[in-house]
């Protein structure tokens, strides 16, 4: 008896010491939270602070979910600095409470957008060291342990690899827990963010859109089911599925400039210009509203992104007042925050577009960036649309000499994105050299070349998909080949190219310029009539001066 009471006592003494081990190594843990710079402070949101309604069941404070709730709908819409700031006063309220951990370093993640910075990977590692050493249910530890495969060995392990283990350890959520629908919505989004871009069956793509489909009409407000249906039909051959979704989308999360932007990539797909122009117009004014609330001191990278679609639209309506008008705001800026793809692509993009679409050759062959600090060596795929826009016009203009100093420039870029194992940006920049070369073969008068080069551009840019952060290429290759086949002299192969293209560039301007001009030359008359009255129909809003515009007016007033 005396030793059945000795053993009984000893294995009392060894949970009181494992126990005592265990909040001691929490205590540890816990005060490392004061060494990490966590964002805190009040969550500010402009125009009516909705963000959408959710219900993520998480086994914290009471008191705690309405504030944790908020943090996820933030998340949801890509508003990541408020969100972690949400998540961190839930964190100071409940410094037990795992998933606000977890909710810290989803909001370093940016899974759409670009790889975390160093600094951001250093503080998910530590704030999720925190996580694991508090005890939580077995499901939010299988919520840590996913956006921990992310973090794990990041200093060793590639960005990609790391999203695909997170990924990975998502889907083994969505099927265990049927029943929780942040874990289909957050499983979606990850198949989304490591979906091949070169896939134009877009597998991924599709089911993580019907896994979204399945949800939305149980939860209509949802900011995340909205969003992510966005982003997994953003490609001509899908947009249709989500018109109903994008128009619904800035209703749901008014106070997001994300969110009121976010609409817009379905109507650039689909050539909605007016609707596209309205709600970027909204998302710039929120991104302002947002710049002056935290005082920023300078320009928020969601207004650049905004003013990117924005001037494109403004330009396929051929109203270049108001495009002006975007770019000269753009030029006046001496602060934009923070420095990623965002605005990287957007300030080499606007200017290029600008001449390119007016097909003001010379003026893109002197292209000079706007004056902004930007660290170009990060963005070699962003500079290339630079050069790309230089060399084009100069070989349009005669200038063969900086044609191919342009050349050169690119070959270089490509080579930075093959040697860093970037096939996309890679095989972008290689569609840009291929369309200069065979520019400059045209104007050598190397015309069987020139058309196989510029063939060759058309048929890779059909083979890969569109990059989030860009409205459209910055001309797309399908219709410069029927520019190419115009200048040659083949009017019905040019008006086989221009249809094509306008398949998945509906109501592009220069597109529908194309077409009408090779019906006319064909002596097609009713096609070419349609056409014209089709670009008329289009910039009829705009009081355009564009040429091509003026051109329609007179064919059309001859017949």
């Amino acid at each position: 008896m005396n030793i059945i009471s000795n053993q009984i006592l000893f294995f009392f003494l060894l949970i009181l010491l494992g126990s005592n081990a265990c909040q001691n190594q929490q205590s540890k843990a816990l005060s490392e939270l004061s060494s990490i710079d966590l964002l805190r402070g009040e969550v500010l949101l402009c125009g009516d602070p909705e963000f959408g309604e959710i219900s993520f069941f998480v086994s914290c404070k009471n008191a705690t979910r309405t504030t944790f709730n908020l943090a996820v709908s933030l998340l949801h819409s890509f508003e990541y600095a408020e969100a972690e700031k949400a998540f961190a006063k839930v964190i100071d309220a409940d410094p037990e409470c795992a998933m606000a951990y977890w909710g810290v370093a989803m909001s370093l993640y940016h899974s759409l957008w670009f790889a975390p910075s160093d600094v951001d990977l250093d503080k998910g590692s530590r704030i999720l060291a925190i996580a694991n050493s508090i005890a939580t249910t077995e499901r939010e530890q299988e919520y840590l342990d996913a956006i921990g495969a992310y973090y794990q060995d990041w200093k060793e392990v590639d960005h990609k690899v790391r999203a695909k283990r997170y990924e990975k350890k998502m889907k083994d959520i969505y099927l265990k827990y049927q029943d929780d629908p942040e874990a289909a919505i957050f499983y979606a989004l990850a198949l989304r963010s490591t979906a091949d871009p070169q896939d134009k069956e877009y597998k991924s793509q599709k089911r993580a859109g019907e896994i979204l489909e399945d949800l939305f009409p149980d939860q209509p407000n949802h900011p995340g089911i909205a969003h992510y249906i966005i982003h997994n039909y953003d490609y001509a051959e899908l947009a249709d599925m989500a018109l109903e979704t994008a128009r619904r989308y800035a209703e749901i999360a008014p106070a997001s400039a994300h969110a009121q932007h976010m609409p817009s990539h379905i109507f650039t797909r689909l050539g909605l210009w007016d609707e596209s122009i309205s709600t970027n117009i909204n998302s710039a004014s929120s991104a302002v509203c947002y710049a002056e609330a935290v005082e920023m001191g300078g320009n928020w990278d969601q207004e650049i992104h905004a003013i990117d679609y924005l001037v494109y639209a403004y330009l396929q309506k051929g109203n270049n007042a108001d495009a002006h008008e975007q770019y000269a705001y753009l030029k006046s800026m001496s602060q934009v925050t923070p420095l990623t793809t965002a605005v990287a692509y957007p300030i080499a993009a606007i200017p290029a577009r600008m001449a390119l679409e007016n097909r003001d050759w010379k003026q893109a062959s002197i292209l000079e960036l706007p004056k902004l600090d930007i660290p170009w060596e990060k963005h070699p795929w962003e500079k290339a649309i630079f050069h790309f826009a230089r060399g084009l016009g100069a070989a349009r203009s005669g200038d063969l000499i900086t044609a191919k100093n342009e050349l050169t420039m690119l070959y270089s870029l490509h080579e930075d994105l093959v040697n860093n194992d970037d096939k996309y940006r890679s095989n972008q920049v290689n569609i840009q050299i291929k369309t200069t070369e065979a520019w400059v073969s045209f104007a050598k008068g190397e015309f069987a070349k020139s058309l196989s080069l510029m063939t060759e551009a058309a048929d890779l840019e059909d083979q890969s998909g569109k990059h989030p952060v860009t409205p459209c290429e910055v001309l797309p290759a399908r219709e410069l080949l029927g520019d190419l086949l115009l200048a040659l002299n083949q009017p019905a192969e040019a008006l086989e190219a221009y249809k094509i293209d306008l398949a998945g560039h509906p109501n592009r301007l220069n597109g529908i310029y194309g077409a009408a001009i090779a019906a006319k030359e064909m002596g097609n008359i009713e096609e070419a009539n349609q056409y014209f009255e089709m670009l008329l129909k289009l910039t009829a809003s705009s009081n355009s001066d564009r040429p091509e515009v003026l051109e329609a007016r007179s064919y059309l007033k001859s017949i």
